[in-house]
């Protein structure tokens, strides 16, 4: 016979922390330099996929490449198809009711255990990252970060809300708030974060109770089979999460109008967060219920430069902030707005900073910034630089000479029109454009013209005009006197909203409720009528 589940069973997690950053000593360089080698000799993988827990194939493939060398195929991966969306809901609808029951601390293990594996297998998960997706050995091993984090964050916060909450007490009556799965969801994840952004979306639908389809980017696909392995590795019971490669526009399509989908949770561009948005919301007939959509969609992120701003400080911070990971953060910052007093002498440390990035191929323990994502990436963005060169000034092209692989090279103009499509449109590159104004006022302004919300920063001494941007930045996350990226689980709640998002904060408190449905439960606990003694018949 089965035994109830109780809470107390699995123990006590403790406080949550963040995970240590990694100091690169010797030994953890020649460490990681021979989990890199190891990791490309198993190049190219050959993957299938598991839409229902069974291996399957289509004889339909997806080719991984390294963005710093094309000609290395990182993986082979089998593509899923309109039949494989099918036998991976039918699986999902199948085991969600057993998961939604189980107690929350029984699903929370599961993340425990994949954290515990994430942190055994740092060197080989972050070295893949490097290969597919062009990060270099900072930005890799702080992804690892963020994913273990998202795990030991998420478990806690699922315990901590899977308790029934007592809303009010008062004589005669108990009131209560309980919050209960949604049923099978959709996680549509993108490129750049291929790790942290599949792990903390797929752990926070799957500890809620809820079953999942996951759709990793297909230029990511090796990845997303890693992140696949990990949950099966941890010993999640089959059909809990499925793992759908494939087309965006065939599978995601499916996905978003299929009516045993009853949320969907996605990353990626506005252009597709919105049209999901769009056909999410024509109810088809036969669902069963109204699907909900979390989404986060990008940023047009800028930083503030105050008159009186330590230009030291701020420097080193926005070179961060606009070229790590060669621009391609959703939080990254595309704009300098700088007041006249400091513009000049900011202009001129911020190019010399920009030209001392080093430029080459990920692998290179020294490179600051290397390939974007794909040749399609690149030639977008050199389209960007080619608009900024008609319509600005060029301060910087660095590296322009550097021709390996899909490069862009860090570039900056000034004497930009704020109306510009540089100023306006996401580039999701190494592109930054500065623009001069007369008082902090004239900042908020330009900084707020945009219909985006993300990310901000503002680096100023003033306390007023901090308290100002505090209350008139227009963005999801403000930073003070810091970089704009590298949001920490639990520190720094991280959402936006008007065209960022659709208002969640993923690494905190509010965004598990965002998979569940709450309900209320009111009981009168006064008892009338006749009640036997102990020993009355």
């Amino acid at each position: 016979e089965k035994k109830p589940q109780s809470a107390e069973q699995y123990g006590d997690k403790g406080p949550f922390h963040n995970e240590t950053p990694i100091e690169w000593t010797p030994q953890k360089r020649d460490a990681f330099s021979r989990a890199l080698e190891k990791v490309k000799k198993s190049f190219p993988r050959k993957i299938p996929f598991y839409p229902d827990g069974k291996k399957r194939s289509t004889g339909r493939e997806i080719h991984s490449t390294n963005p710093n060398n094309p000609e290395e195929i990182i993986g082979i991966v089998g593509a899923a198809g309109a039949t494989e969306v099918e036998q991976a809901l039918a699986a999902a609808r199948a085991a969600w009711p057993e998961w939604r029951d189980t107690v929350a601390a029984r699903r929370s293990e599961y993340l425990f255990k994949a954290a515990a594996i994430v942190r055994a297998k740092r060197h080989e998960l972050a070295a893949l990252l490097v290969c597919e997706c062009g990060k270099n050995w900072s930005e890799a091993q702080a992804e690892i970060c963020e994913a273990t984090d998202c795990l030991e964050y998420y478990g806690r916060e699922m315990i901590r809300l899977g308790s029934p909450k007592n809303i009010i007490r008062i004589p005669g009556e108990e009131s209560q708030l309980i919050y209960t799965a949604k049923g099978v969801g959709a996680v549509i994840t993108p490129w750049n974060f291929p790790l942290a952004i599949s792990v903390g979306m797929s752990a926070a639908a799957i500890v809620t109770g809820n079953t999942v389809i996951y759709k990793p980017s297909s230029l990511s696909p090796v990845t997303g089979a890693a992140v696949y392995n990990l949950f099966k590795e941890a010993g999640l019971p089959p059909g809990i999460f499925n793992f759908m490669p494939g087309s965006g526009n065939e599978i995601g399509n499916l996905l978003t109008t299929h009516p045993d989908v009853d949320f969907i949770a996605f990353t990626g561009s506005r252009k597709v967060g919105l049209e999901i948005i769009a056909k999410a919301g024509k109810t088809p007939e036969g669902a069963g219920s109204i699907k909900k959509v979390i989404a986060e969609m990008g940023g047009k992120n800028a930083i503030i430069v105050d008159a009186d701003a330590d230009l030291d400080e701020a420097v080193g911070h926005i070179v961060q902030s606009a070229f790590g990971y060669q621009g391609q953060k959703c939080s990254a910052c595309s704009r300098l707005v700088v007041l006249e007093e400091n513009y000049d002498k900011f202009v001129i440390r911020f190019k010399h900073a920009v030209e001392t990035l080093v430029t080459g191929p990920s692998e290179d323990p020294k490179t600051d910034v290397g390939a974007v994502i794909d040749a399609a990436a690149r030639d977008r963005i050199m389209q960007y630089i080619e608009t900024g060169k008609q319509e600005g000034t060029l301060l910087v092209e660095h590296g322009a000479d550097h021709v390996q692989g899909h490069f862009v090279p860090p570039t900056v103009f000034v004497d930009i029109d704020p109306e510009s499509r540089l100023t306006r449109e996401e580039i999701f590159g190494p592109v930054v454009c500065i623009m001069k104004v007369n008082d902090f006022d004239e900042a908020l302004a330009v900084a707020n013209d945009t219909s985006y919300a993300l990310t901000g920063g503002v680096f100023s001494r003033s306390p007023a005009n901090i308290e100002k941007a505090c209350r008139n930045f227009q963005v999801g996350n403000l930073y003070i006197n810091r970089a704009i990226t590298g949001a920490l689980v639990q520190r720094h709640p991280f959402g936006g909203f008007k065209m960022s998002g659709t208002g969640s904060k993923a690494m905190g408190p509010d965004y598990l409720p965002r998979f569940m449905s709450a309900r209320t439960i009111v009981e009168n606990t006064f008892r009338s009528g006749f009640a036997p003694m102990d020993g009355e018949q």
